[in-house]
């Protein structure tokens, strides 16, 4: 697992080439094997593989989402905050196994914030994308989840990176 860790970085430049569908069946199966508090599950994955779709997505917000235009694949992460107080947390977990076993299938994989994140002026990040992909309103959006074949190779991390000095033991 550690050598997928180091190895992971966030990718936001794509081959024009599409991904095989196995490997993004695998992604969503790892999302969906994610543990979650009182095993409420709260989290919806909404998968997007078309371009104009990609393409409205990019303009979520005004800065972090651009690439996204370049994509062939999305996922929205949604979660139901009536059925978990902690599906922010649930659903981050999710994403962090989804982005995991994007790297393990040699996926590129980016995270886009969008809880919290503005549109424009007037609604949300949020309320954007709930309109575009006509999402409930019992749903609240975490993230996006960018995918894509790597263009390019970006180098893992080396043991050198690791802040050892965040780690404490009995206290502070």
């Amino acid at each position: 697992m550690l050598d997928i860790l180091f190895k992971r970085r966030s990718v936001r430049r794509y081959t024009n080439t599409s991904i095989d569908q196995d490997k993004i069946d695998r992604i969503l199966k790892a999302g969906l094997l994610a543990p979650s508090s009182k095993s409420k599950y709260p989290w919806e994955f909404i998968l997007c593989n078309k371009p104009e779709l990609n393409q409205k997505l990019s303009e979520c917000k005004p800065h972090g989402a651009s690439f996204l235009k370049h994509a062939p694949v999305s996922i929205v992460i949604t979660g139901d905050e009536s059925l978990s107080d902690v599906w922010i947390e649930d659903c981050s977990i999710a994403a962090g196994f989804m982005l995991l076993q994007a790297e393990k299938e040699d996926i590129g994989a980016c995270w886009i914030q969008v809880r919290e994140r503005p549109h424009n002026d007037s609604i949300s990040a949020e309320e954007y994308i709930k309109n575009l992909l006509e999402i409930p309103k019992s749903q609240r959006i975490l993230a996006i989840i960018a995918l894509g074949n790597k263009e390019g190779t970006k180098d893992g991390r080396e043991e050198s990176f690791l802040k050892k000095d965040k780690i404490h033991i009995n206290k502070f």
